[in-house]
């Protein structure tokens, strides 16, 4: 894992076309700002998580051809 430092307003820059930048920074708590292009799903881990556990069980009901009689 890389671990960066940033102060507030200061970014990293991912690929070229994803931006990360340092809103606020109060307590414990920082706010980040994403730029990225549409096409580029960006989620909150817990949000990334559910969404997955969502899609399993229908990736695998999918994949079994039906029951025809």
């Amino acid at each position: 894992m890389l671990v960066l430092s940033r102060k507030k307003n200061e970014s990293i820059v991912i690929n070229d076309d994803i931006t990360i930048v340092v809103v606020e920074i109060r307590g414990d708590k920082v706010r980040l700002g994403v730029e990225a292009p549409k096409e580029v799903p960006v989620h909150r881990r817990e949000v990334y998580d559910a969404i997955k556990r969502v899609d399993a069980p229908a990736a695998e009901g999918t994949s079994a051809e039906p029951n025809v009689e």
